[in-house]
């Protein structure tokens, strides 16, 4: 009798999870449509028209594919300050490597290496001097950007047209237009992370870990080589998100996607990821970045001035903070 019981409230009770998260991502969508239709009332029909809002998806592209990793630091309780930097030096990483001369596919490698090393730094001093992620990586931040000035000598780095320019770029053929690659890239890596959170072992860990380290580590989670493994990985992908942003500006800077770290938070919060880990999805990530780019463009094409869409962008982190807490209440 008594395990029966146990047994209906366990399932109750990851019916209620299950539920609760479908309203967390809903919620976001619902938001994700208010505000495109409110810039849409402001800006007029133009703002849906094709091109406008495939100038959105490559907008929302290089914040989500960083957001991509940074769903998975803060699954497990993490986070990264460092993935602006880690985007400015992949950019020019990628433009060096091609004035050397190298492919463009070894150039977009060496950048990947090269972030996927900042986040293996990252997590050897989290896991072995045992300081919180916070203080890590707002050192790094600082120091990755440092070594981004100092490679590029404090200017940017121009570089030879290859392939690398056409990821963000619309292809057409005589079937119309197409997506640009690098958003086709973006939704292929979304598949691999919800898969990989969802499904395996190491997805599995990581919500362990945020959940609760100590019950993650009597069960015999590997703590350090889980969070060595999820900063490189999301680091990686930050420089990912880096080589698409060179594709978009053809030249390797190293000033560039300062306070990118923030939009990459605020979209995984908003997206229902808690900042005291546990929680997080891939569907909600993407729709918080999508509300971020729209929410970006839509003030840019209103003709908002720099300091309105930064008091904006301020308040969605400001709400993003306060709508995590309110879910922490609320559970």
């Amino acid at each position: 009798m008594d395990r029966a019981l146990a047994v209906d409230g366990s399932v109750g009770s990851a019916r209620f999870i299950s539920a609760r998260r479908l309203v967390n991502e809903r919620g976001v969508l619902i938001g994700l449509v208010v505000v495109a239709l409110a810039f849409g009332a402001l800006i007029g029909p133009q703002f849906f028209a094709a091109a406008n809002l495939e100038l959105m998806a490559r907008q929302t592209v290089i914040v989500c594919v960083a957001a991509l990793g940074m769903t998975m630091i803060i699954v497990s309780g993490g986070i990264d300050l460092s993935v602006g930097s880690i985007v400015a030096l992949s950019t020019v990483v990628t433009a060096v490597l091609l004035q050397q001369g190298a492919g463009p596919l070894a150039a977009a490698l060496g950048a990947v290496a090269a972030g996927a090393l900042c986040g293996a730094i990252n997590g050897l001093l989290i896991t072995q001097l045992g300081v919180v992620p916070f203080i890590v990586t707002l050192g790094t931040m600082l120091l990755v950007r440092g070594a981004a000035k100092g490679l590029a000598d404090e200017r940017r780095v121009d570089a030879p047209i290859t392939w690398l320019n056409d990821l963000l770029r619309t292809a057409r053929d005589g079937r119309g237009w197409l997506l640009p690659a690098g958003i086709w890239m973006t939704l292929v890596l979304a598949v691999a992370v919800a898969f990989t959170l969802q499904y395996t072992r190491f997805g599995r860990h990581l919500f362990a870990i945020g959940s609760s380290e100590r019950t993650a580590r009597l069960c015999g989670v590997r703590i350090n080589r889980t969070k060595l493994a999820v900063y490189t990985v999301g680091a990686a992908l930050a420089a990912l998100s880096g080589v698409l942003q060179f594709s978009k500006l053809s030249v390797g800077d190293p000033t560039v996607a300062q306070g990118l770290e923030l939009d990459v938070i605020a979209a995984v919060i908003i997206g229902g990821g808690s900042l005291l880990g546990g929680r997080g999805s891939v569907v909600g990530t993407i729709a918080g970045a999508a509300i971020m780019a729209v929410i970006q463009i839509g003030c840019s094409q209103q003709g908002l001035p720099n300091w309105v869409q930064q008091i904006v962008t301020g308040a969605i982190i400001v709400f993003a903070v306060g709508l995590d807490r309110w879910r922490q209440k609320a559970t």
